[in-house]
């Protein structure tokens, strides 16, 4: 890849001239962080999903979803070390298109992607709850739905409390998800090296009635692309990263290439030793694997490793989301009520319950399939602009050196990811369903929030400060002018 030249601030300055963060993240951690944000739902609980909607050709999807996933990857590289500010999609949608509510539909629709993956997280985690006690609850019954809304109750009490993310904290969790899958890998190849798996399954395309083995494969991959996202947030530890031009991007595909390779095995074992029928019931897939190849293993140990990856995933998504959220509202492009902060525990309170009863409801109305494609949808759009951003800011010039992604990576880029995004794909149309809700609550609150703007405090509805967009430290220490509460506003101008 050639190099550029950046105009951008120097290393020791930071956002907005403050002081840069302490660059103290090595390849070593970059690498586990990157993974560890890749790794989790979508794997634990959407490989029997796709094995059931395309058949033994499993893998293909998950190989096709890598391909996709990777051209993206070469675009948010150039970004990222053009602009190594922790701010991703929202910042670059804003440089390149200067639209504030294009931006704001682009930094809503990453809310709600957390939104819909912590979600799918907590029905992962009651069914193998529900696996580990030895209860048999039906997939779509009311108990694993109330045990899946009575964990995301116990992680918004966590994120209310207030959780400090800590890099090696994450290389920890990253290594007991990892484990879990080399568990099932190694399980796989012990029982086929005994003779216990049937390979004939690897090449059975499952084609739906209407539908040509392409369409097959594409819808399939448009839900194996969840198991793909997690590689964008790592944008975040850009500006903590030792000489992240050179480190960074090795780091990133690096780690994408191995999760891509680790998820191929995961989908040849699985299909080798369990049917692709059986495989798709319920939303403990890969404790099936374990349990046909190695009946001896302990159940509840795996399960616990799943329990524990998928609590991860909707830990982290539901801070993201809250604070997202929270910036929204700071930024005065959402109703300011949504940017309360406890004077306690410094967290958008108001924001976490918000997103959490979002969240239940998400739960309560959607099944675990839809989640998980919604979830890839949601980011397949944002992709499609991130892949088109990158090419409109080739316009502006750097000093500074940054990766430079071949044009026609970022075209490809743009074109696969709008394509899984489109029904084009052959995609489930319960996935537009549920997105267009989501998407109409964020239109709605942010019409309210604009009219209000308008017609009583009478300023202009924009989004002040991409760049710290959800940084609550950062935004407390730096609010923008006070305004009087809403009823005083309109009471004051009843009386001009």
């Amino acid at each position: 890849m050639t190099e550029a030249k950046t105009t951008h601030s120097p290393a020791d300055e930071g956002r907005g001239g403050e002081p840069s963060l302490n660059r103290v993240i090595g390849p070593g951690l970059l690498l586990l962080f990157i993974m560890g944000d890749i790794l989790g739902t979508g794997v634990y609980a959407l490989t029997g999903k796709v094995a059931a909607q395309i058949g033994g050709i499993v893998w293909l999807p998950f190989l096709c979803a890598f391909i996709v996933a990777l051209l993206t990857a070469f675009s948010y590289l150039e970004l990222v070390t053009k602009y190594p500010q922790a701010a991703g999609a929202a910042l670059y949608t804003q440089r390149a298109f200067k639209s504030h509510f294009f931006t704001f539909i682009v930094a809503f629709t990453v809310m709600c992607s957390g939104l819909t993956s912590s979600a799918s997280a907590s029905k992962a985690f009651a069914g193998n709850f529900a696996a580990m006690m030895g209860w048999h609850l039906d997939e779509h019954g009311i108990e694993l739905k109330m045990l899946a809304a009575a964990f995301l109750l116990i992680v918004m009490l966590v994120v209310l409390r207030g959780v400090s993310e800590s890099v090696k904290v994450n290389v920890v969790l990253t290594c007991i998800e990892l484990s879990g899958l080399l568990i099932v890998i190694v399980v796989g190849l012990w029982a086929i090296f005994h003779g216990d798996g049937d390979f004939s399954r690897l090449t059975e395309v499952k084609v739906s009635e209407g539908k040509t083995a392409f369409s097959a494969v594409t819808a399939a991959t448009a839900l194996a692309f969840f198991a793909m996202v997690g590689f964008e947030d790592s944008v975040n530890m850009a500006e903590e990263t030792k000489d992240p031009v050179r480190t960074f991007p090795k780091m990133l595909l690096l780690g994408l290439c191995l999760t891509g390779f680790v998820y191929v095995l995961i989908a040849i074992t699985s299909v080798a030793l369990v049917s692709p029928d059986k495989l798709g019931v319920g939303s403990t897939p890969l404790l099936q694997v374990v349990q046909v190849g190695a009946p001896n293993f302990p159940t509840g140990l795996f399960a616990g490793i799943t329990m524990f990856a998928v609590s991860n995933t909707a830990l982290l998504n539901m801070m993201m989301a809250s604070r997202l959220l929270y910036g929204l509202a700071h930024e005065r492009v959402l109703p300011r009520s949504l940017g309360k902060v406890s004077a306690r525990t410094r967290t958008p309170y108001v924001s976490i319950v918000f997103t959490t009863l979002l969240a239940l409801g998400l739960v309560w109305f959607s099944n675990l399939t839809a989640l998980g494609g919604t979830t890839a949808l949601l980011l397949l759009c944002v992709f499609t602009v991130v892949n088109i951003a990158v090419l409109v800011l080739r316009k502006d010039r750097a000093d500074e050196p940054h990766f430079h992604t071949p044009t026609i990576m970022a075209v490809l880029g743009a074109i696969t990811a709008f394509f899984l995004a489109s029904p084009l794909s052959g995609r489930a149309t319960s996935d537009y369903k549920v997105a267009g809700w989501l998407l109409l609550v964020g239109i709605v609150l942010g019409l309210v929030t604009y009219a209000i703007n308008r017609f009583v405090y009478h300023e202009e509805t924009k989004l002040h400060d991409v760049e710290h967009l959800g940084d609550v430290e950062w935004e407390a220490e730096h609010p923008l002018p006070p305004e009087p509460p809403l009823f005083d506003a309109i009471r004051n101008k009843d009386k001009d």
